[in-house]
């Protein structure tokens, strides 16, 4: 066999060779033959021109839905909220006890009294239905009462946290335990609703409380960020403003609220109108505006009396609080205990939230720490997947 010799070139470029068909043929010339590359055929995708005429096409369309929307929405009236059936059991003033119409075969035997906050609407656990914790429980088998402690008229103004802890609640509680006819009660509080349940619980250690249940309660006053510096008692004159307005007007805390996330409320306007086109996610975002502008009074000797031994004193987490002469400390808590808190609620911050089950003196005691605000902790599509199973699994332990 002849061997060709090829001379090396003085550069260091790539040497190309062609062969012709009949060159690569014969095994005989140990030539590795040229192979062509394989290439993957691509998925039929559409030509750039139509993919954009769609994507305008949409847009246009949401456009023209958001304008009809957007008329229809400011035409209407509010949502129908708090429609679950239920009779009034017990009034006194404003206050207004709820009992909700059983809608399962079997009831625990344990009632369930939900506590709401003072400045806010108790609709927010019964929404609509489909949308509320109220009927979720009924469902599952709970018996539920609710305090509606309803709009504080000018002469309310001299309520105190003894009238609804020493006072208003006992009272409550012993209207459902007539109607259930059982001699155990469970609370179940939002917000400064936990923080009313906390106290009363507090207060009355021998008392017919079989469980306490609370979401994002405030215990800790060092933890409230920036609602504690602007109540800083150098420049916030609560006696002030007490005596001068007597109940403390929503528009105020409201607005403090908003200056927590300045931008937020109009982050949601852009989002309102960007979404317009989409009835869902509207009819969601008109329930909760609904309830975040229908906020009621603050009782103005209740407020200056959190201003004053919790805000500014912080005696709650000290161990100094009192009510009406009684003492109420976390550690005289002995029934089970659970406290749900939201990573990352804006109004109760973790920070306030997170020493109460560390404090209290119960044996059985769980936190929970969940994703979410301080709305969409309790309400609303996150709530119904996340809080309302953790909440009915753990009642149902507890409630026989």
């Amino acid at each position: 066999m002849a061997v060709a010799t090829q001379t090396k070139p003085a550069s260091p470029a790539p040497i190309t060779v062609t062969l012709s068909p009949a060159a690569r043929t014969p095994v005989a010339d140990m030539t590795a033959p040229t192979l062509e590359p394989i290439v993957a055929t691509p998925t039929p995708a559409l030509p750039f021109d139509q993919e954009l005429a769609m994507r305008v096409r949409q847009e246009v369309e949401r456009s023209i839905q958001r304008s009809i929307k957007g008329l229809e929405y400011f035409n209407s009236p509010d949502p129908a909220v708090g429609l679950t059936p239920k009779d009034v059991i017990h009034s006194r003033g404003t206050l207004k006890l709820y009992h909700y119409r059983a809608q399962a075969d079997e009831v625990y035997r344990v009632p369930i009294l939900l506590v709401m906050s003072l400045v806010s609407k108790p609709y927010i656990l019964d929404l609509v239905p489909g949308q509320s914790l109220v009927e979720f429980l009924l469902q599952r088998g709970f018996d539920v009462f609710m305090i509606d402690w309803g709009t504080p008229r000018p002469e309310d103004s001299r309520l105190t946290l003894e009238d609804y802890v020493l006072d208003f609640i006992p009272q409550c509680i012993a209207k459902v335990q007539e109607a259930s006819g059982e001699p155990d009660v469970s609370l179940v509080g939002y917000c400064m609703g936990g923080l009313l349940s906390t106290l009363y619980a507090a207060t009355h250690p021998d008392g017919p409380l079989k469980n306490l249940a609370c979401f994002a309660t405030p215990v800790n006053y060092e933890g409230m960020g920036l609602q504690r510096q602007w109540a800083d008692p150098r420049y916030f004159d609560v006696d002030r403003i007490v005596d001068t307005l007597g109940n403390v007007p929503p528009e105020m805390m409201s607005q403090s609220f908003d200056m927590l996330r300045p931008v937020s409320k109009a982050i949601s306007q852009v989002r309102l109108w960007d979404n317009m086109w989409n009835d869902e996610q509207t009819r969601a975002f008109r329930l909760f505006d609904r309830w975040g502008a229908d906020q009621i009074p603050f009782a103005g000797e209740t407020f200056r009396q959190t201003t004053k031994d919790l805000m500014w004193a912080n005696k709650l987490v000290k161990g100094e609080m009192t009510v009406g002469g009684r003492a109420a400390k976390l550690e005289s808590i002995t029934v089970p205990v659970l406290h749900v808190l939201a990573e990352h609620d804006h109004i109760v911050p973790a920070a306030a939230a997170k020493d109460f089950v560390e404090m209290v003196g119960s044996a059985d005691k769980k936190e929970i720490v969940m994703k979410g605000g301080h709305v969409s902790l309790v309400a609303g599509g996150n709530a119904m997947f996340r809080l309302w199973p953790q909440l009915d699994r753990w009642l149902a332990e507890r409630s026989v």
